[in-house]
């Protein structure tokens, strides 16, 4: 299956680069260009697009406000969202997670880690690499919920923990930790097809889109604690 990508970026020369590499692959294509948030939204629409790299700050409407947009209308819950950014973390981008993005991934990325990005965020799973900028995520996180989280929902999904098994909750916090299936099946000792179904039921549970706002969730509803380095 094509996965089928929207570029919104207001530098038109990045989003001719970033569809040049796009569309040399032969499990993805570029369905649209948006200059700015709001044609993002559209082209999300119209297109019935799997992935939108979403640049943060565009004029009019920007990149964390069309996010919420998109994470607000049940009829584009399958749209995933990646956050470009010229900065490797900041505070937006936070806002960005807890709005219902991904992940995010810096302009200056490798042509492979976009291209993995896009993968990773189609596959359902929390682009929050590097690893490095983990705790500094974790810390914007435990300050709070703020205003921002309007189509995140991140207070609602807390409330629901005490429905998740005590497996589920185990599962969640090494989610949180960065931890791929495959490693939590080995720190558990289960098969991965376990942890898939653990991580999908805390999912259906909590009322989250991805694997992104489960370690949201982890984090606002103090399930984990960032570790000061």
């Amino acid at each position: 299956m094509t996965i089928r990508v929207v570029l919104a970026d207001d530098q038109a020369l990045l989003r001719s680069a970033f569809k040049v590499l796009v569309d040399s692959e032969p499990d993805m294509e570029v369905v649209g260009e948006a200059a700015d948030g709001a044609q993002a939204v559209a082209l999300a629409r119209s297109e019935r697009a799997d992935v939108v790299l979403m640049d943060i700050r565009m004029p009019g409407t920007d990149g964390l406000a069309a996010t919420r947009m998109i994470t607000a209308d049940p009829e584009l819950s399958g749209v995933r969202i990646v956050m470009l950014t010229t900065f490797e973390v900041d505070e937006y981008v936070v806002q960005s997670l807890r709005a219902g993005a991904s992940g995010f991934l810096g302009k200056g990325a490798e042509p492979e880690e976009l291209l993995g990005a896009i993968r990773i965020a189609h596959a359902g799973e929390a682009l929050l690499s590097p690893a490095a900028t983990k705790g500094l995520i974790a810390t914007f996180l435990a300050q709070g919920p703020g205003t921002e989280d309007v189509g995140g929902g991140g207070g609602a999904r807390a409330a629901r923990l005490p429905a998740l098994t005590a497996r589920e909750r185990e599962v969640l916090v090494l989610v949180a930790g960065g931890l791929s299936n495959d490693e939590i099946a080995e720190r558990l000792d289960v098969s991965p097809l376990t942890v898939k179904t653990h991580v999908n039921r805390a999912m259906a549970k909590l009322g989250a889109r991805d694997r992104a706002q489960l370690v949201v969730t982890a984090y606002e509803s103090g399930l984990v604690r960032p570790r000061v380095e």
